[in-house]
């Protein structure tokens, strides 16, 4: 079958970006090999990142070890050289030969294989602007450096988010205003349009916002159509997180598809590409 890029309706293209480096739902995440698999196609895909130890960045979700790997403890407390050690581990919780990648190896893996033009690696900051301190700043800006055109940073903390990209020339920048005081305004007062405003003025720098499908659609039932808000203010969107390609799941991203999202973050690209087809 065609590679899980984007699905195209009426002259609107949207990305599907292949969540933690997964192709597929059956795919374990943050593989090297599926990670660069996607660059030189052209896809777009996201990891995420938490810092540790030695004040780099692993390429883990979580910020304790337990679940994602063959270590133990905080992601904080674990040197580099230790975590290269570790495998990661499958869905099913069965360790992999794959071993756990820092942010410096991964974007050296694919500087050296050079990424397609049209690929766009998210680099998703699991912490705050108080994880950050000149070390960690430093090290970031010097691992991603060679690839920085080919990257987004995003995260729920724009201030950490734009102090990481002030030093990293290049860097393109999202945020994710999903998390924190101005979703709990958004709960408690339903007012979509504020919390659109709220998001533009936090992170005025971003080009992609990343939203919760269910909040697109939440939003799209109470009448008011927060892309086309964010597209009128020249922000491209992000819906996530599809985690199934299947009936429950098909009218929703067929509405997205509507609203002309710009891409949607999924566990299963490739499943979501055959429910809907290319075009």
């Amino acid at each position: 079958m065609s590679a899980p890029l984007y699905l195209t309706r009426n002259a609107h293209r949207t990305w599907l970006k292949w969540h933690r480096g997964r192709r597929r739902a059956s795919d374990p995440v943050f593989t090297g090999a599926r990670i660069l698999e996607a660059v030189q196609l052209g896809a777009s895909v996201e990891i995420d990142l938490v810092i540790h130890a030695d004040r780099g960045f692993a390429v883990l979700h979580d910020k304790t070890l337990e679940r994602e790997t063959t270590g133990t403890g905080r992601v904080v407390d674990t040197p580099a050289v230790q975590l290269r050690a570790l495998h990661l581990r499958s869905e099913d919780g069965s360790p992999i030969p794959d071993h756990v990648m820092l942010l410096e190896d991964l974007c050296a893996l694919l500087a050296k294989h050079h990424p397609h033009p049209d690929a766009l690696l998210q680099l998703d900051f699991k912490e705050d602007l108080s994880a950050l301190d000149p070390s960690a700043v430093t090290n970031f800006a010097s691992a991603v450096a060679p690839i920085a055109s080919a990257l987004i940073l995003s995260g729920g903390d724009a201030d950490a988010i734009a102090l990481l990209a002030e030093h990293t020339p290049g860097l393109r920048t999202g945020y994710d205003p999903c998390y924190g005081a101005s979703l709990a305004r958004l709960q408690e007062t339903g007012d979509f349009a504020t919390f659109t405003t709220d998001a533009l003025r936090a992170a005025p720098r971003a080009e992609m916002i990343y939203l919760h499908h269910a909040l697109i659609l939440e939003a799209d039932r109470a009448g008011f159509d927060i892309i086309a808000a964010l597209h009128a203010n020249n922000r491209r969107v992000d819906a996530w997180t599809i985690k199934a390609a299947d009936d429950t799941t098909k009218p929703l991203i067929a509405r997205l598809l509507e609203l002309r999202v710009d891409q949607i973050t999924t566990d299963d690209p490739e499943g979501v590409l055959d429910l809907m087809g290319a075009a």
